[in-house]
């Protein structure tokens, strides 16, 4: 299914079952389908599941502009004023978890109950003045040059980091990191390229300190994308009702190599 926001764009979006809704926000570069094993589970388990691609990702369309943070999170108060989502819980992964928290403070008054951060690039990625434990620009910007000239190639190689596949003892699993290839290679390579912006240089600390809901704060002490020190552990010292769990061992692309640990997790938490 697809809306229209207001600048032309279409939004493929996924929304399956009724009850409570559950909304995922996808990490960079990937889509809807990257929550499989979360979708299959609280669907399961009775919830209103709802899935979107990013703008230029996946199966949204892929236009030359506005790939950023604010527009990201302005079509999502748009699409879930169309679904009209009330007392709604919004899990976001990596760039998905800034989504989250940037649409819960702008525009998420009176829908939202719970907010949950997977491996979350909130409060900021990049190292500035303000931010000397940051990651140095210049990673980004080896990731800009990578996307823009060799993408196929790059992607290919990203998964391996993000998995946790190049730690030593690790279970490779191919079918993941081909799935992971496979949505980074649906989207836009303009959109991707922008979009590391929207994930490495905005500055969610105002939204982490604004947002009154519970908020669930899940990260691996072994991300090698967003490292735990300066993502998960900050955020949840910004929040007014935050609650940090942290994986000794898990990796960025943790939904997916642990899915029934974070599942679990963020079930208890939801319950609570």
């Amino acid at each position: 299914m697809k809306i229209t926001v207001k600048d032309g764009t279409e939004i493929y979006y996924k929304d399956w079952g009724t009850g409570q809704p559950i909304m995922f926000h996808h990490g960079w570069p990937l889509s809807s389908d990257d929550w499989d094993a979360q979708l299959m589970f609280f669907l399961e388990k009775g919830y209103r599941v709802i899935a979107h691609d990013r703008r230029g990702h996946g199966r949204s369309s892929q236009g030359g502009t506005n790939h950023n943070m604010e527009t990201y999170a302005a079509d999502v108060a748009e699409l879930t004023a169309y679904l009209d989502l009330k007392d709604a819980i919004h899990v976001g992964h990596s760039t998905g978890g800034g989504e989250v928290i940037h649409y819960v403070n702008k525009y998420g008054k009176g829908r939202v109950a719970k907010a949950v951060l997977v491996s979350a690039v909130t409060p900021l990625m990049v190292k500035t003045e303000n931010n000397p434990d940051g990651v140095p620009m210049e990673v980004f910007d080896e990731i800009r040059l990578n996307t823009a000239t060799n993408r196929a190639q790059y992607f290919q190689d990203f998964t391996m980091p993000f998995y946790g596949f190049n730690r030593e003892g690790a279970r490779i699993s191919q079918g993941i990191r081909d799935n992971w290839w496979r949505q980074g290679m649906m989207g836009a390579v303009n959109a991707h390229y922008f979009g590391i912006a929207a994930f490495s240089e905005f500055d969610f600390s105002e939204d982490l300190k604004n947002v009154d809901i519970p908020v669930l704060v899940l990260h691996g002490e072994d991300d090698q994308i967003v490292p735990f020190e300066i993502s998960g552990k900050k955020a949840v010292t910004l929040l007014k009702n935050g609650k940090l769990i942290s994986y000794p061992g898990f990796p960025h692309g943790m939904p997916a190599t642990e899915a029934a640990t974070i599942n679990a997790d963020i079930l208890s938490f939801i319950q609570s």
